[in-house]
């Protein structure tokens, strides 16, 4: 990250040839790198060293500040899950919870678990794939308690 814009560097040893922007024909088997970074990036350069060039290329983001938050209410409430989270002790199961305590706590789950997604999808992660990834944990979790591995 650079500030509010993501930057992209591709470090190349050949410092002979520099990229340029090409108008490639329909047929050009090349020559469309550039154009499809200039048409995507918001600023684009290169770098040159004795021994490579580095080539980048720097995109917005939709961050608010430059250190990666976004101001929405569900990314700040995430987010203090999140310390919340990683600083306390597991809650101790109780014995005896009413119906409607599993069912506010049910519906608090459920709030969390779309401001998480908020959350990744603020920070450009794709929602889908950290709902997989958190299912497949929880799957090798559950097995392997369930035959005490």
């Amino acid at each position: 990250m650079k500030g509010k814009h993501l930057r992209i560097e591709v470090h190349d040893p050949d410092t002979r040839a520099l990229p340029t922007l090409r108008d490639a024909d329909t047929d050009a088997e090349g020559g469309r790198g550039m154009a499809l970074v200039d048409a995507v990036a918001d600023r684009w350069g290169v770098l040159l060293h004795p021994d490579r060039k580095i080539t980048w290329c720097e995109l917005a983001t939709r961050l608010a500040t430059a250190d990666g938050h976004i101001q929405a209410s569900s990314v700040m409430r995430a987010e203090a899950l999140l310390r919340h989270y990683a600083t306390a002790a597991q809650p101790q199961h109780r014995e005896g919870a009413s119906r409607l305590t599993s069912t506010v706590a049910e519906e608090s789950v459920i709030a969390a678990i779309t401001d998480f997604l908020h959350w990744f999808r603020a920070h450009g992660r794709d929602a889908d794939d950290m709902l997989d990834r958190a299912q497949m944990r929880f799957e090798a979790e559950h097995a392997a308690s369930r035959y005490g591995l």
